[in-house]
């Protein structure tokens, strides 16, 4: 009797006293956590606060050279756009989010004319791609990108008003009038400005939203049931084929000047699939705050010469169908297995780290930092200099 009270007594509190334990960790891990997420989000917002203003300053402040060598000012501009995806890419990068990379490799193709296809699965897409471009070259300088229109209202909607990106409104009543627009911003901003790539998610939405009108859409038309990605619509990959491809130019365009220069026009189109591990894509409020215990995002290329892609609507359409059912076809093959299937000629797929260098990432936030405060004393002074002068 005496024996059973002891063990019970001596086996409760230590059962008890073990789920404490477990508790406190959880808690103590809970807690973490919260701070560490509450202080990156305070960096992101003073980065922001400073970056950005920072960016348009320079920019209004660069002005004059516009006049003298415009070139030379969508050069400098460029740099600038580099450096803020840079700082974007430092959020992720220092919060465990890592990139690696299979399938062709592109740093050969970054100052060629090229349209990247990428599908879309949430707002981490746009991030995980600022980060895994920044090491290829001057690439991120010279991009477009086309994204939803809502994201123009975003903090960072006026860098990519100035910098030349393409805000797009989706569904059936703006679709042609969004084409127009689309084509005459090509005509005047392109190559006016240098751009090389064109960044495009021809999903026009994020998979949950889009996945099961697709598949009703697909189930209607006999058209191949996906599960990974949606059907592509071939819409706006038109306009920007028709509009910069070299055959449709006889090797001629005006540029916002109306200036003649001769191009190659597009040259390459690069596509892209980003898949997620265990399939659970990052948003941008994981990107910030970093809640997410570090995790590895793989990015796929392909690469096709422009020559082998249609123009016709229809047959791109079939096309672009192609292409998607790829990617389905590669993510299933990712999830299963946790790599990507060998490309065509390879006997084994091979991967490589995308690796960015920490103490560049850490000079471009102090810059960054810096220039904030150049700009704060200099209007500062400028602020008493104008009081002074009603005096």
């Amino acid at each position: 009797m005496c024996r059973g009270r002891g063990s019970g007594t001596s086996g409760g509190p230590g059962r008890g006293g073990r789920s404490m334990a477990i508790t406190q960790k959880e808690i103590l891990h809970g807690s973490w956590i919260l701070v560490k997420g509450a202080i990156r989000f305070a960096f992101m917002v003073i980065n922001n606060l400073v970056a950005i203003p920072s960016y348009v300053l320079y920019f209004l402040a660069l002005q004059p050279l516009k006049l003298f060598d415009q070139k030379l000012f969508w050069r400098v501009e460029g740099i600038m756009f580099k450096w803020l995806l840079a700082m974007v890419s430092s959020w992720g990068w220092t919060a465990g989010y890592t990139v690696v990379e299979w399938g062709d490799d592109v740093k050969a193709l970054t100052e060629d004319e090229t349209v990247v296809l990428v599908n879309h699965q949430a707002t981490g897409d746009v991030c995980t791609l600022m980060m895994c471009l920044q090491d290829k070259g001057t690439v991120v300088c010279h991009m477009m990108w086309l994204m939803e229109y809502i994201f123009k209202f975003t903090n960072f909607g006026v860098v990519s008003l100035i910098h030349g990106d393409f805000f797009i409104k989706q569904g059936k009543a703006h679709r042609d009038k969004q084409l127009i627009l689309l084509r005459q911003h090509l005509e005047k901003y392109y190559r006016s400005r240098g751009r090389k790539w064109i960044v495009l998610f021809p999903e026009g939405g994020f998979l949950r939203k889009r996945r099961e009108t697709s598949q009703l859409f697909a189930k209607k038309n006999n058209l191949p049931y996906l599960k990974h990605v949606t059907l592509p619509r071939q819409g706006a990959t038109e306009v920007i084929l028709q509009t910069l491809s070299a055959q449709h130019e006889n090797g001629a365009i005006g540029n916002a000047n109306s200036a003649v220069a001769k191009h190659k026009g597009l040259q390459w189109v690069i596509d892209i699939t980003i898949a997620y591990h265990k399939a659970k894509p990052i948003d941008i409020q994981t990107w910030i705050i970093g809640w997410r215990a570090p995790t590895v995002t793989h990015v796929h290329y392909r690469v096709y010469p422009i020559k082998e892609v249609p123009i016709e609507s229809e047959a791109l359409t079939s096309w672009l169908y192609q292409r998607f059912v790829e990617k389905e076809e590669l993510l299933a093959h990712f999830y299963e297995t946790g790599a990507f299937p060998p490309t065509k000629g390879q006997a084994m797929a091979t991967s490589r780290p995308m690796i960015l260098d920490s103490f560049w990432l850490f000079l471009i936030q102090i810059m960054g930092f810096l220039s904030g405060y150049m700009w704060y004393t200099v209007l500062h002074y400028l602020y008493h200099f104008l009081r002074l002068l009603e005096f």
